[in-house]
């Protein structure tokens, strides 16, 4: 039976271990958090499971690996929903829309009726919007613990400590996730910050993501049951800081309250910050170094791509299959 070490217990991490354990393997966690929480860019994804609407700005690999996720989610996680995305723009930047529409699939245009019916809460707010029915959600948070919940049960083990996957790479197959925490290991491995927001508005019933355009501070808004939002997310160029910057906070409430008067008065529950990682093609990579496998730069695509992610690392270990995303290194 193949014995496997993964480090780092984000949403790469986990998902290795899914997969591998599912597949005969024997896994052995490790990661220095007791359990997944606040410490990785993990806790802080949106959770959007959209790959056509990644179109209009990822590469084709995203649009096309990111279809599975949706089912591998649904066997994995009690959170998913299906009821699609919905991108809207202020009447000023239609253009935005159409640049949107045109660099992507599988949508339908909705008329200003059409959008009230999909989001009656919306109002009479957009004069249109495109709709992607066949994308769906779920809440992170929920997702890792379930998974992490399931690994335990079927046999998985897990050690609370620091590790060098370095140090241990001639100790059995090792496996590194460990994201941006991982880029003195991998040079061509950077950081964008990103920043968002949970808020906390009962008065509001939205029932699937919404992304609105804007050419300078677009965000998306998912919603996370009973009024809770997560609101998002900024992208920077550089290692995330402890705190968020009052310009982000100030955009980002400022495009919700144009989404929706209501949330002026919404509660914010907390504010995030961390690093995504990613690679200068923004696509992930797997590389292997004798038995040290690097698997890396899921950058704004954490949840979306994950599975796919995984699915190539297990192929690599137990088929042999170089992977899509493999990188030979001599490092």
């Amino acid at each position: 039976m193949t014995q496997v070490t993964i480090i780092g217990a984000g949403v790469a991490g986990l998902c290795t271990a899914r997969v591998l354990l599912d597949r005969g393997a024997r896994v052995h966690l490790i990661d220095r958090a007791r359990q997944p929480g606040p410490q990785g860019c993990s806790w802080w994804a949106g959770g959007m499971l959209a790959p056509y609407c990644e179109g209009e700005s990822a590469e084709e690999p995203v649009v096309r690996l990111g279809q599975q996720a949706a089912d591998w989610w649904a066997q994995h996680t009690t959170s998913l929903k299906r009821c699609g995305s919905l991108v809207v723009s202020p009447a000023r930047d239609t253009s935005d829309l159409t640049r949107f529409a045109r660099r992507t699939q599988s949508h339908k245009t909705l008329t200003a009726t059409e959008v009230e019916a999909l989001e009656p809460d919306l109002g009479d707010r957009f004069a249109t919007g495109l709709f992607f029915e066949n994308e769906a959600h779920l809440s992170p948070r929920t997702a890792l613990a379930e998974l992490w919940r399931g690994l335990v049960a079927d046999g998985a083990t897990f050690e609370q400590r620091e590790a060098d996957p370095n140090a241990r790479a001639n100790d059995g197959l090792v496996i590194d996730c460990r994201g941006y925490h991982a880029r003195a290991d991998m040079p061509a491995l950077r950081g964008v910050k990103g920043e968002m927001a949970l808020l906390s508005c009962p008065d509001v019933s939205i029932n699937r993501p919404i992304r609105v355009l804007h050419p300078r501070v677009p965000i998306y808004l998912v919603p996370r049951g009973d009024g809770v939002y997560m609101l998002g997310a900024t992208m920077v160029e550089g290692r995330a800081s402890a705190h968020a910057s009052v310009r982000s906070v100030l955009e980002l409430l400022s495009a919700a309250y144009a989404l929706s008067p209501a949330f002026g008065e919404a509660e914010i529950l907390e504010i995030g910050v961390d690093s995504r990682p990613a690679f200068p093609d923004n696509l992930p990579r797997i590389e292997r170094q004798g038995n040290l496998i690097r698997a890396n730069g899921l950058y704004r695509h954490g949840f979306l791509l994950a599975p796919a992610l995984a699915t190539m690392v297990a192929d690599l270990i137990l088929d042999a299959k170089t992977p899509e995303m493999f990188h030979e290194t001599t490092a």
